[in-house]
Parts: C-alpha cells; structure tokens; sequence
C-alpha cells in the first residue's frame, strides 16, 4: 500500500441554513506520509448579502486546531467549486496549492456568481493547479468531473484502509433523495440534463466500485449519524 495513500477522513460542519437545518460542511483528508488535504473551506467570515440564510458555526480554522492542525499545515485544498459556502475560508491557507477544475476557474473569473467571494478564491497563479476532468490525485484519491450544479463542479472519492471507498458528491448531489436515476422533473432548470447526467455518473461509480458509504455535503439528516472530528473515519 502507498504511503501516499489516505489513511485517515476528517467531516466539519462549519455552519448550517438554519431556516431549512442544511448543514455547511468541509473535509480534511490525511495521508500516510504526512499530507493533509483540505476539501473545500466553509463559509466567509463575512457573509454575503446574497448569504443572509447562512449562519456561521465552529469555522475550519478552530475544526481544524482541535486535530492540532494549524493553516500553515495544510498542503493542499481541492476547491470542489467558488461558491462562497464552499470557498469561504480559501483565503486562509497561504502555503496550500489549490485544485480546482479548469473549466471552472476561468469561468468563474467572468461569472458573477462569483464575484462577492473572489478575492478567497482568486489565488495566484503558481499556487493553482488547472485540473482537467476525472484526475487521480493521489493514489486512492480521485476527483470527479461533476458539471450541473456549476460547470466544472468537481466530487472526490476517498479510499481508506478500513472503511473502503467513500464518495463526497459535494453539490452534485448535496441530498440523499436526489441520489436517484429518475429523472427530474422539468423546472425551467437550464442545467438540469447536465446536473442529471453527473448524478448518473456517480451512481454508476458506485455500483461499479461497490462503494459502501456516499456523504451527501448538505443532509442534516444523514449528518446527524456521521462521526465528526475530532472523530474520523479510516
């Protein structure tokens, strides 16, 4: 087994929509020889107008303490998308080096979604790596093209020594009842053929992979089961 290979996940829940108990969640992956990889980082210290249904918790940085993990220890962050419950905290992890699909970031650079949270994610240039749709990062980590929710969304599987293969589907399918291949109903979404064709996508990964645990990044009900840090999975 490669050194490089994750051995231990770490889940946070760093804030919630407390109107609609939707939970806010970043991931920490650490491997066998030291590495630790952020996903994604919660939301702004400040948040956005556009934001008002959001509610801060604990954030990454004080998560992240409780494991003895400083910003400075953090190698790498795959930014599964821009949007500011996502990237909110991008800003704080000077030494990481940003994975982030390539369609992704140059749309974002001309998409107003964007905008309010760009100076987070609007990182130089030499500390982003440009990924173009399925990637193996490491041995046992993958990123997953999931376009829909925005273009160039990206999920993660993680494999672990103990528990197996897990799938973070993020915002390509953020709620177990949407984990299904019946299609949508029609609903003026212009994104709705690409959103279902991701979902099918990873449901195909996991009957193929046999994959035992899926986290969906929004489901307070599933959420309430899980182990948080400073529990992990391994």
């Amino acid at each position: 087994m490669s050194q490089q290979m994750p051995q231990r996940l770490y889940l946070m829940q760093v804030g919630t929509m407390p109107e609609y108990q939707i939970p806010i969640v970043c991931y920490l992956v650490q491997t066998g020889d030291g590495k630790n990889i952020l996903i994604d980082t919660g939301l702004p210290e400040v948040i956005p107008a556009e934001g008002a249904d959001f509610e801060n918790g604990q954030d990454v940085i004080t998560q992240l303490a409780t494991i003895g993990l400083t910003p400075d220890a953090i190698d790498l962050v795959i930014s599964t998308h821009y949007d500011f419950d996502h990237a909110g905290r991008h800003g704080a992890f000077t030494k990481a080096t940003y994975i982030v699909q390539r369609v992704h970031h140059l749309d974002a650079a001309s998409n107003p979604r964007f905008a309010a949270n760009r100076p987070q994610w609007d990182q130089s240039s030499e500390r982003i790596q440009l990924v173009d749709g399925d990637t193996q990062l490491l041995p046992g980590l993958e990123l997953i093209e999931t376009s829909g929710h925005v273009p160039g969304h990206q999920s993660v599987l993680v494999r672990l020594p103990k528990t197996g293969a897990v799938l973070l589907p993020i915002d390509a399918v953020p709620f177990a009842n949407g984990f299904t291949r019946e299609q949508p109903e029609a609903d003026n979404n212009p994104d709705a053929e690409a959103i279902h064709a991701s979902t099918i996508k990873l449901l195909d990964l996991v009957e193929r992979e046999q994959i035992g645990l899926v986290i969906f990044g929004h489901d307070n009900q599933q959420w309430q089961t899980l182990k948080l840090a400073p529990a992990f999975y391994e």
